[in-house]
């Protein structure tokens, strides 16, 4: 599976996804996109998850039509 990290995602999290290709946002050259150009670019390019902290992107972009899957992720409490 190929896995994008997004801006704000720790990038040694890629070191537990071992079994999966995984890329930062800055490694492909998308460290500057708006959420919505990244999610363009993301599914141009064949990435099957987006991981990402950013909690307001559901409220921000129209998902339901995304090939792509988005994975928020969040604080411990």
């Amino acid at each position: 599976m190929l896995v994008l990290l997004d801006q704000g995602v720790p990038a040694p999290l890629r070191h537990h996804l071992t079994e999966h290709s995984v890329k930062t946002a800055s490694q492909q050259g998308w460290g500057t996109l708006s959420n919505g150009e990244l999610l363009k670019a993301a599914e141009a390019a064949g990435f099957h998850v987006l991981l990402t902290a950013d909690k307001n992107l559901a409220y921000q972009q129209n998902l339901k039509e995304r090939a792509i899957a988005i994975v928020v992720l969040g604080n411990p409490q």
